[in-house]
This record gives C-alpha cells, sequence and structure tokens, in this order.
C-alpha cells in the first residue's frame, strides 16, 4: 500500500510556472513529497521529465493556475512574471502566489502591489540553493508577506527546504537574499585568494579548505560578538583593533605580493580599513568599519 507521502493523500495540489533548472527542481522535490504538480513552461519540452515522474503537463498558463489554489513561480525575471501573469490576473482572485523569481527588495513590493490590486495572496521568496540542493532540509528558502498566508501554506512549502518566514514587509525575502548573497562571494573570494596563496607552495586546495572551514567556525564567533556591537552602536576594540588590523593585513599583501597574486581584494580591505580609522575608528572593534559601509562619505 501506497504511504501518503507517496500517493498524494492529503498533500497540497500545486502549479509550478517556469521550468529552468531551479523550477524544475522545486516541482521534482514536491513530486518526490507526494504532491500533485501542474507544470506549465514556454517550452514544453523541458517538462517531459516531469511529466514521466507523474506531473501533468498543462498547455497554457491559464490551464496551469486555473488547476490548483497554490501557484509557484520561478521564472528569469519580473519581466517574464508579468508577461505570464498580466493576461490572466482577473482569473487569479482568491488564489495564492509564491514567488521565488529573484529581483530586487523594489520589485517584491510592486509585486506584492500587484497582488493585492487582483485580489490574490502573495509571498515573496529567495531560495538559498542551487538546484541540486531544493528538497534538502538543510537549505533555507526564505519568504516574506502575510504571516497567515505563509503558515497556511507552510507544511507544503517544506518540501523545498527549510521555510523561514521573515516578517511581513514582502520586501524583506529579496533584502536578505541579496545581503546573503553578498556574504556568499565575499567568502568566496576570502577563499579563493588564500588558496591562492597557499596554492603557490604547492599546497592542495582540499588541504588548505580543511584548515578554513574551521577557523569559519572561530570567525562565526566573532560575527555573533560584532552583531551585538553594531545593534548597540559601540564598538569597544577589546579583541583587536581596526588599527592592529591594518598592521596584520599588510602581512597578507607581502606574502601575495611575493607569490605573485593579485591583491586587489586585500587591497581594497585594507582601504576600507584605512577610512575607518581616518574618522576616527583606529581603536575600535573591526564591527566599527560598518560605519564608513554605511556612510561612505559622511562623518561617523
Amino acid at each position: 500500500m501506497l504511504s501518503d507521502a507517496s500517493s498524494g493523500i492529503g498533500k497540497q495540489a500545486v502549479t509550478v510556472l517556469g521550468l529552468g533548472n531551479m523550477g524544475s527542481a522545486l516541482a521534482a522535490a514536491l513530486l518526490d513529497h507526494g504532491h500533485e504538480v501542474t507544470v506549465w513552461n514556454r517550452t514544453p519540452g523541458k517538462a517531459q521529465p516531469l511529466v514521466d515522474r507523474g506531473a501533468r503537463l498543462a498547455a497554457t498558463p491559464q490551464e496551469a493556475t486555473a488547476s490548483n489554489q497554490l501557484i509557484i513561480a520561478c521564472v528569469l525575471d519580473y519581466d517574464a512574471l508579468f508577461g505570464v501573469l498580466d493576461p490572466l490576473a482577473d482569473s487569479l482572485a482568491g488564489k495564492t502566489l509564491v514567488n521565488l523569481t529573484s529581483g530586487s527588495p523594489e520589485q517584491g513590493h510592486e509585486a506584492a502591489a500587484w497582488a493585492v490590486q487582483h485580489g490574490v495572496d502573495y509571498l515573496d521568496g529567495g531560495i538559498m540553493t542551487t538546484p541540486p540542493g531544493v528538497g534538502t532540509p538543510e537549505v533555507m528558502f526564505l519568504y516574506s508577506g502575510p504571516t497567515a498566508v505563509f503558515a497556511t501554506h507552510r507544511p507544503t512549502l517544506g518540501a523545498l527546504g527549510d521555510p523561514l518566514h521573515l516578517g511581513e514587509d514582502p520586501g524583506l525575502a529579496s533584502l536578505y537574499d541579496s545581503a546573503l548573497l553578498g556574504l556568499m562571494w565575499a567568502t568566496f573570494n576570502g577563499w579563493l585568494h588564500g588558496t591562492a596563496l597557499v596554492g603557490a607552495e604547492k599546497i592542495e586546495a582540499r588541504a588548505y579548505t580543511e584548515i578554513a572551514l574551521r577557523w569559519l567556525k572561530t570567525v562565526s564567533v566573532f560575527m555573533d560578538t560584532y552583531a551585538a556591537q553594531i545593534d548597540e552602536g559601540h564598538y569597544p576594540g577589546d579583541d583587536a583593533t581596526v588599527d592592529v588590523q591594518i598592521v596584520t593585513i599588510d602581512h597578507l599583501l607581502h606574502a601575495g605580493e611575493s607569490r605573485g597574486l593579485d591583491n586587489a581584494l586585500p587591497e581594497l580591505l585594507k582601504a576600507t580599513m584605512e577610512r575607518a580609522k581616518a574618522r576616527g575608528h583606529g581603536s575600535d572593534s573591526y564591527a566599527s568599519v560598518i560605519e564608513v559601509l554605511r556612510k561612505p562619505g559622511g562623518p561617523s
């Protein structure tokens, strides 16, 4: 006998609009959790692997959205999103749209206003993984919008990853998404520069990364400490001051230059520290650098 998870008994039926790599992964994860899934894509051929697994292919967006109360959209951009939704807006009243299309907080607000105008419940979302990670409970899916709408659909959204509701403001998911991607890219580049540095001495990336990952756990403790300082607006230099960090980063610059590396990243970091020092934060903790990032041209 089929279990509820495999038979779909008690599971919410879902429509997925857009079957790029990410949209296909979303639909597949829903199928894995026993949901009935209707899919639509401009190029129908992309749906075949999902149809082979039990998804229903709709011929038009109208047919796809008519099928189910919950609609998940993941398309190229907001122009593509409204290109699909505008012609059928009047038929969407009373339905829920979960928009997982990447965009800015401002676009999230615009989409939420569009939804209110057309009587649609709306959640904006941010996917904090690449397609292979979809469906893994460890990865985060960020949502913002009405709490009641999120609570209603949370069990279904849990099939995609760990659903985190950030608040009622519909722009919050995109805001966090942008901020977290910035953290990722900065971390990647710092790790890559370090990998290149030790690699100049024939040290394998895997050997360095094993140590780097352990170091990041300690860095996370620093971040937690600094977060409290930022919220309080007080930066006691009782661990390591900006002045100390400026001296220390010179060692990294020297090591990189001696090994022929592109030092653009550490040079940028040092320049930012020096701006903080010039604004009177030399004896403060590193967290004080946020003051020049917040107000690059003005006083702290």
